[in-house]
Parts: structure tokens; C-alpha cells; sequence
């Protein structure tokens, strides 16, 4: 995975000669996308910057990972690209980021589709900070110049993906602690359940799609009956992701009976990891293929691996200590009874490598339209977990 900075003389020379000539380019397939204006620059679109509407040209150079730094292979996600005014531009400076909306992803994103990169875009959206620069969000139009037609609406958009219109204003453009403690001010002001609500509750975030009469387990993927739960062997219970140990919170109602971190659970693989920190490595454990354990820590399978990191980074924002534990994530494996998880290098390393499923999407809208009202910023905006860690 290369990042690319620094200024190069010829870039800035074809960035000019583009934004001269962007007056008379036309797409091959007809004409530009918005009717009531032309596209504009790059360089204009990053000095507007003041949330109005509009389609911006520029050629695909690479998917922004952070505020600095801009990837050109070994694309990690669908969720952003980075677009300027010269193709092959390496200045960071001189880019345009674009948060690509779920509904564009499988047609633009570049983990997707690599062979973007290169291309000219046409753009519609608004123009506002994305990882903290000049960016462009909420995008309504996607179109390859010269593409005979190639892009669309993205069907509307899927508000699922990136949550609902302004949920997320006020951590627009913010990074580090201050994102996290706007995150914090957006979710923490939510209904708060019962220990046995839970069960009910459980039976719809977590129904088997192929079975309406099951549930899924979390570690074993075992499609289950409802109302096998208990605690007897073969039964399905509530595992907390976040070890309810780890801050002493037990089954009372918030952190304890929080549905963005519970999950069903086989009684014997739950039994196994316990209160243990997340880690890789150790023995294979019985009845759970993919899953590891050793005295202070476990392992889940491939699969899930990203949906236990997003889970414990929305208990680590979540809870600050207001009117709960405050819950905080390090890389450690021996973190006993301490409101502390770990590891956070690994469960960065998992977020990454097990990208944002419908799984999770599906679960973060029950839960926000059914349950509790708030949402997992992380399943929204996988892009703020190393903004923040």
C-alpha cells in the first residue's frame, strides 16, 4: 500500500491546463450530469467549501486513508476516493476527498474497483470537510465522463449506510478526541432496556434472513431457534462483547443491556472466552470453527472479526463515565476487572481486514429505529475508528 505526498512541478502545470480547458469538456456520452450548472475544478471545489451543492470534475488518484495520506493500490474499502484536477497527482493538498454514499460503493468504490483509478468523474454532492479537509459528502451523482451514461442515483441513496440526514453534523470535519467526544454527544441519549428485553430484542437484531424462526450466533454463525436460549448446553445466550467485567457494570440497564454490543451467543463457545481480552492465537476452540483461545485472551472467526472491533469501539465512545462506567480500549491482555479492553492495534487490524457487513448495517437500524434510538457511528463511518485511534 503506497501513500503519496509532496508537490510535483508537471502536476501543477496539468492541473492549470486543466482547469483552463474544464469550460469546453464535454462527456462523450452527452451532456454533464447537472443541468443547471456546469462541473467545476477541483482547486474551486476545495476554496467553496460552504456546504452548498455541486458536480465537481476530476480524475480519480487514489483512496484517502487519513487526513494526510491518500493510497494508490491495495484499496482497504469502498467508502472514500480522492479526486484532482491532474491525473497522477501526488500533492495531497491538491485533492478533493469524496465520501462515496452506500449506495454508489459496489459501481465506484475502488476496493471494488480498482481499475477507477485514473478515471474522470463527474460528481454531484456537498461541499464540506471529509477526514478533516476539503472534501465533498452526501453524494447524489456519480458519472465516468465519456461513460454513455455510467453512474446513476445510486437508487436514492441507502441511509442505512451512512445514517440518517444530519445525524452526524455536528462531528462533521472533526478528528481525535474532539470526534470522539462529538460521537459521544450524538449517541449517548438513547432508550435504555431491561436485562430480559434483551432476549426479545435479540430475536429480531440478530433473525437468520433464511429463517425467520431462528436467530444467528455470533462466533459459530449457527442458525438457532428464538426461543432456545437459557443456559443449558446447546442453548444460545446474551454475550457481551464488551466483557461486563471489564468495568463492573454487570446486567443492569445501559452499558449492561446495551444492544450494539450484545449479541446470541452459544452457550459453551461464551463460556470459553469469558471475560477475556480479543487477541490472535492459541488452541482451537470446540464447536466454533475459526476461533482461538489462551489463558488471557480469544480469537473469533475471520468473519466476524470486524464486527467485534466496531462493537467495542461504540462501547468505547458510548460510555465516558456521565452515567456510566467510562470505558476506554488499550492493547493490553490482562486487563482484569479494569474498565479497559484490549487489543486495540489488533481490533484496528480486524476493522480493517473485515470490512462493514449488511449484517451490521441491518442490526445498527433495528436497533437505532426499533430499540434504542441511537446508532454505531463506526458501521456508519468505518473511516472515523483511525481517525480517532
Amino acid at each position: 500500500m503506497r501513500q503519496m505526498r509532496g508537490r510535483s512541478a508537471l502536476s501543477t502545470v496539468l492541473a492549470l491546463s486543466f482547469s483552463l480547458a474544464l469550460a469546453g469538456l464535454v462527456p462523450l456520452g452527452g451532456a454533464p450530469p447537472s443541468a443547471a450548472a456546469a462541473p467545476i475544478g477541483v482547486a474551486q471545489a476545495r476554496a467553496i467549501q460552504d456546504g452548498s451543492t455541486a458536480t465537481v470534475r476530476g480524475y480519480v488518484v487514489g483512496q484517502p486513508v487519513g487526513s494526510d495520506a491518500v493510497v494508490t493500490s491495495s484499496f482497504p474499502t469502498d467508502y472514500a476516493l480522492a479526486l484532482a484536477d491532474a491525473p497522477g497527482e501526488t500533492d495531497t493538498s491538491d485533492m478533493l476527498y469524496v465520501q462515496i454514499p452506500s449506495g454508489f460503493r459496489a459501481d465506484f468504490g475502488l476496493a471494488s474497483n480498482p481499475g477507477r483509478l485514473g478515471e474522470l468523474l463527474d460528481v454531484t454532492g456537498t461541499l464540506t470537510a471529509y477526514f478533516s479537509r476539503p472534501g465533498l459528502k452526501s453524494g447524489t451523482q456519480f458519472a465516468v465522463v465519456g461513460g454513455g451514461g455510467d453512474g446513476g442515483d445510486g437508487g436514492g441513496g441507502d441511509p442505512g449506510g451512512d445514517g440518517p440526514a444530519g445525524y452526524y453534523d455536528a462531528a462533521d470535519g472533526l478528528t481525535g478526541s474532539a470526534l470522539k467526544s462529538a460521537l459521544h454527544g450524538i449517541i449517548d441519549d438513547h432508550t435504555e432496556l431491561s436485562y430480559s428485553t434483551v432476549w426479545t430484542a435479540l430475536r429480531e437484531t440478530d433473525e437468520d434472513p433464511g429463517n425467520s424462526g431462528n436467530v444467528i450466533e455470533l462466533y459459530t454463525g449457527r442458525s438457532i431457534s428464538k426461543y432456545d436460549n437459557g443456559g443449558n448446553v446447546g442453548d444460545w445466550n446474551r454475550e457481551h462483547t464488551w466483557a461486563k467485567s471489564h468495568g463492573d457494570f454487570g446486567t443492569s440497564a445501559g452499558a449492561g443491556t446495551d444492544l450494539h454490543h450484545l449479541r446470541p451467543s452459544d452457550v459453551q463457545v461464551n463460556s470459553t472466552r469469558s471475560n477475556k481480552d480479543f487477541d490472535e492465537g492459541g488452541s482451537s476452540v470446540s464447536g466454533c470453527t475459526g476461533c482461538s483461545t489462551d489463558s488471557n485472551s480469544f480469537e473469533p472467526p475471520d468473519r466476524v472479526k470486524g464486527d467485534v472491533a466496531r462493537m467495542l469501539f461504540y462501547m468505547a465512545v458510548r460510555y465516558e463515565g456521565s452515567d456510566g462506567p467510562d470505558l476506554e480500549l488499550n492493547d493490553s491482555v490482562s486487563n482484569g476487572s479494569a474498565p479497559l479492553h484490549g487489543r486495540i492495534s489488533v481490533l484496528l487490524d480486524w476493522h480493517a481486514s473485515d470490512p462493514v457487513s449488511a449484517t451490521e448495517r441491518s442490526r445498527n437500524e433495528i436497533i437505532y429505529s426499533d430499540w434504542q434510538g441511537n446508532r454505531n457511528p463506526f458501521i456508519d463511518h468505518p473511516e472515523w475508528a483511525d481517525q480517532i485511534w
